[in-house]
């Protein structure tokens, strides 16, 4: 029995990283492009592998949305003044070009 509980205790941990975590929350990102760096600042809520929320910086106000599945996560946003922008563990933000991204749960 007690041998039971140890191997159902281990493959817990071991399945936990599939799970993928909740990015439900109020994220700032540190963006370096192409033409030169900012802050943006991302408010999620995720609903299983669905994500939603909003973005606020550089280029304005806008809606977000995307997905997590695991350990991968995706998500965009369009902005009028250079069109959509999208988060792939890179960033391209249309007309602007691409970059890096880092990312801190606030």
């Amino acid at each position: 029995m007690k041998t039971l509980v140890i191997l159902t205790a281990l493959l817990g941990l071991a399945l936990a990283p599939l799970c993928g975590a909740d990015l439900t929350g109020t994220w700032s990102a540190s963006v370096v492009l192409d033409a030169g760096s900012g802050v943006a600042t991302f408010v999620f809520k995720q609903d299983g592998e669905m994500l939603t929320g909003t973005y606020s910086g550089t280029v304005g106000k806008a809606d977000v949305t995307g997905t997590v599945k695991g350990d991968h996560v995706e998500w965009s946003f369009d902005a009028a003044q250079v069109g959509t922008c999208a988060y792939k563990g890179t960033v391209v933000y249309g007309q602007l070009g691409s970059g890096t991204f880092t990312a801190e749960k606030k």
